[in-house]
């Protein structure tokens, strides 16, 4: 299982940025085979990027929409991440409390990475971090499991 951050998804329907192509890539790519998975925490600050960019909240609720489609299900957050979270917070001056939850979360699950355009996830144990870069994503459709037509 890879993890979404709220970067992939604000970057992969954003305007043009180096990481745009790359996101919209894993988007495509790996959603037929059902390895990407987010948490409600992502698609509601999601929903908040995208609202305060856009003159139409329905755009933001249309893509929302879509990307629970293609993520579900979506990863909960047990409460022993909850608590694995505070001391993330302290491990980590850097790493705020939302992003906290959500590598605890996918910690709890065991992911194969968490993919974020956040420096504040690098160095926490237990959490391979992939930047949503060519190189990166390019890793990440490598992974056992990916479809043989997949792009590289």
């Amino acid at each position: 299982m890879i993890v979404l951050d709220t970067s992939v998804l604000v970057y992969a329907t954003g305007s043009e940025h180096p990481f745009r192509e790359p996101c919209q890539r894993l988007l495509i790519s790996e959603a037929p085979v059902g390895r990407l998975t987010t948490t409600a925490g992502v698609i509601q600050e999601f929903i908040h990027v995208r609202q305060r960019r856009r003159p139409s909240r329905n755009d933001a609720v249309s893509l929302a929409s879509d990307f629970i489609d293609l993520l579900e299900p979506l990863l909960g957050v047990p409460d022993v991440a909850v608590r694995d979270a505070l001391d993330l917070l302290v491990e980590h001056p850097k790493l705020g409390a939302f992003d906290a939850v959500l590598a605890a979360a996918a910690i709890q699950a065991h992911c194969q990475a968490l993919v974020s355009a956040d420096a504040a996830f690098a160095g926490i144990r237990g959490c391979r971090v992939v930047v949503p870069d060519d190189d990166g994503i390019a890793g990440l459709l490598r992974l056992p499991g990916t479809p043989p037509d997949s792009p590289q």
